[in-house]
């Protein structure tokens, strides 16, 4: 893989992270695609269930902002550790964590291993009168 044509990949996936688009988000992920997050351990499979999960996620979080922090090509794709910009009721929560990902031939995210602790986001989320 080429470092900056995987960079640019990365810039404008992390991009569509933004603003409600779960139709531009899941044009990134090949058919057959692996998704795991904190909120789903045991895994995502396929475009179908991933898209169903991105709708609801992005709907409830349409103004959070991805930032890269640090990135790394590898021979399959990339990791990725980022700083996330939250806003929930009226709070601004920052956010760090990590997303490994790999990326066929196609130009499609194969798997996606995303890893952070959700702890004061859900503390914030469930936190009625902030």
């Amino acid at each position: 893989m080429d470092y900056n044509k995987t960079l640019e990949f990365c810039k404008k996936w992390l991009e569509v992270w933004t603003g409600n688009r779960p139709e531009a988000l899941i044009e990134f992920y090949n058919k057959d695609c692996y998704y795991q997050d904190p909120a789903n351990p045991e895994g995502l499979k396929g475009k179908d269930d991933l898209y169903r999960y991105f709708e609801k996620l992005l709907a409830a979080n349409p103004n959070w902002k991805w930032e890269i922090e640090e990135f790394y090509e590898t021979g399959k794709g990339f990791i990725l550790k980022w700083k996330a910009t939250i806003p929930i009721h009226n709070n601004i929560l920052i956010q760090y964590g990590m997303d490994i990902v790999e990326i066929n031939d196609n130009q499609k995210i194969t798997k996606n291993e995303v890893y952070f602790d959700r702890t004061k986001f859900l503390e914030l989320l469930n936190k009625k009168d902030s």
